[in-house]
C-alpha cells in the first residue's frame, strides 16, 4: 500500500512558485534584438525614477521578451529592472513560456490565490517606484499590486513603451516584409476562389489556410495561431471588421477581401474592393474615387508630415467630390506588435486628433474607406489598403496585390 495514502493534502508542502525550464529557447528574433529593446525601456525606467516595470499587455510582453501569451482569464507578466527580465506564467503553460521568451521565467501555482503576486514580489521587493501599464492594468490587479509590493510611487509607462514601439528595427521591418508578402498569398487564394453560388465562408477558408501553409514554410520554427479573414459581401461590406458569414454570393455583388496573416504577435493586413463578374456604374464611381484617395494619401506619407495634416488633406479630397460624409474611420494606422484582440500603436493614426510626425522607420497603413447605405446607387463598403515603410526620402509600399476595378472584377 502507499504509504502516503492517507496524509492528507492540504498539509502538503506545494511552491507558491517555482522554475520549470526545459527544451530549448526559441524565439522570432536574435537575442540582441531583445538586449536594444529592453536597453531602450531602461533608459526610460532611469529617465523616469522607475526601478522595476511590471509589464502586464500581451503587446509589451511579446514586444520585450518574445512570448505571447494565451491568458484564458490567468495574469501575466513581464518584470524588467536594471538587472533582470522575468516573464511569470500560470502553471498551466508548464515550460513553454521559458521556450519562448528571453530571459528567465517564473511559474505561478495556484495552491494559493494570488501566487501570481508572489512571485512577481520575488523579483520585484516591496518599496519600490514600480512602473506599470495604465491601459491595460484593472483596477482590481492594481489594488493587489499595491497590496503585496508596497510601492513607494508608481509611473505610468504605457505611452512612452508605445511610442519605442512605433520606430521599427531592421529586424521588425523584415518580419513586417514577410507578414505583407504572406497577406498577398491569402489575396491571392481568396481571389481564386471568388465566384457566384459559393459562401463567405468558404472563400475566407481558401484564404486562411493559404496563408498559414506560407507562414509555416517561411517561419519553420514558430507557433502557429491567430491568422484570419474577414471576407465580405454586399450589404456585409458596409463595416470594416464585419465577421464571416455564410451568404451566398451573386453575380454583382460588391466584396471586400481582408487577409491577416499573424506571425509571432506581429499583424500584417491586406484589404481589396472587388466586384463579382461585374460592377455597375454607380458603384464603379464610387470606387475608382476610393481608389484615387487610396493613391493620393500614399502620396502623403513622407517624413515630416503629421498625422492630422495628412487625414485632413484626405478629408478636402473626399470634400471635393461630396463624399466625405460617407467615410467610417480614420485613414491608416501603425504595424507592428499588435492585433484585433490585443494593443494598437495609437499614437501612428491617421485621424484628426493625433500629431505624430512621420519618421523613417515607421510602418503604417493608407485604407480609405467609403460606406454607401443600402438603398443608395453604389451601395455598399469600398476600402483599399496597403502597407508603407516610411523611408528617409518618402515611403516603400510593401503591399504587392493589385487593387482597383482593372483587376478585382472576378469570378
Amino acid at each position: 500500500m502507499d504509504g502516503t495514502s492517507n496524509l492528507n493534502p492540504d498539509l502538503i508542502a506545494r511552491p507558491d512558485f517555482h522554475r520549470f525550464h526545459q527544451g530549448e529557447k526559441m524565439l522570432p528574433f536574435a537575442d540582441t534584438e531583445y538586449e536594444a529593446r529592453l536597453a531602450a525601456l531602461r533608459r526610460i525606467m532611469a529617465d523616469m525614477g522607475v526601478d522595476a516595470c511590471v509589464l502586464t499587455s500581451m503587446h509589451s510582453v511579446a514586444y520585450y521578451s518574445g512570448f505571447l501569451y494565451c491568458a484564458f482569464g490567468r495574469p501575466y507578466a513581464q518584470v524588467v529592472t536594471q538587472t533582470d527580465t522575468v516573464i511569470f506564467s500560470a502553471g498551466i503553460d508548464a515550460a513553454q513560456p521559458w521556450r519562448r521568451c528571453y530571459g528567465d521565467n517564473i511559474t505561478y501555482t495556484d495552491w494559493r490565490r494570488n501566487n501570481y503576486w508572489r512571485a512577481i514580489l520575488s523579483v520585484t521587493g516591496q518599496g519600490k517606484v514600480i512602473g506599470f501599464e495604465g491601459d491595460h492594468l484593472s483596477i482590481a490587479q492594481m489594488a493587489l499590486l499595491d497590496e503585496f509590493l508596497v510601492p513607494s510611487a508608481k509611473v505610468d509607462i504605457a505611452l512612452a513603451t508605445m511610442t519605442e514601439r512605433l520606430h521599427k528595427s531592421p529586424a521588425e521591418a523584415e518580419l513586417i516584409r514577410a507578414g505583407a508578402a504572406t497577406a498577398d498569398v491569402g489575396g491571392y487564394a481568396v481571389r481564386d476562389a471568388i465566384r457566384a453560388g459559393v459562401r463567405e465562408i468558404d472563400v475566407a477558408m481558401a484564404g486562411r489556410d493559404a496563408m498559414e501553409l506560407e507562414i509555416a514554410k517561411r517561419f519553420p520554427d514558430a507557433e502557429y495561431r491567430d491568422t484570419w479573414v474577414w471576407f465580405q459581401s454586399g450589404i456585409n461590406t458596409d463595416g470594416a471588421h464585419n465577421p464571416v458569414t455564410s451568404r451566398v454570393l451573386e453575380r454583382g455583388d460588391i466584396l471586400s477581401l481582408n487577409t491577416f496573416p499573424m506571425i509571432s504577435g506581429y499583424y500584417t493586413a491586406l484589404e481589396r474592393t472587388l466586384f463579382v463578374e461585374t460592377v455597375d456604374e454607380a458603384s464603379l464611381k464610387i470606387w475608382e474615387a476610393n481608389v484615387a484617395a487610396h493613391e493620393y494619401g500614399m502620396s502623403l506619407l513622407k517624413p515630416g508630415a503629421s498625422c492630422a495634416a495628412i487625414t485632413h488633406k484626405i478629408n478636402a479630397f473626399f470634400a471635393e467630390r461630396d463624399l466625405l460624409e460617407y467615410r467610417t474611420f480614420g485613414y491608416g494606422h501603425s504595424f507592428g506588435v499588435l492585433s484585433h484582440y490585443y494593443g494598437r500603436e495609437a499614437g501612428l493614426e491617421l485621424r484628426e486628433d493625433i500629431d505624430t510626425v512621420l519618421q523613417p522607420g515607421m510602418v503604417i497603413s493608407m485604407e480609405p474607406m467609403l460606406t454607401i447605405p443600402e438603398g443608395q446607387p453604389g451601395a455598399g463598403g469600398y476600402r483599399e489598403h496597403d502597407i508603407l515603410v516610411i523611408t528617409p526620402d518618402g515611403n516603400e509600399n510593401i503591399t504587392g496585390f493589385p487593387y482597383g476595378p482593372d483587376h478585382n472584377v472576378v469570378g
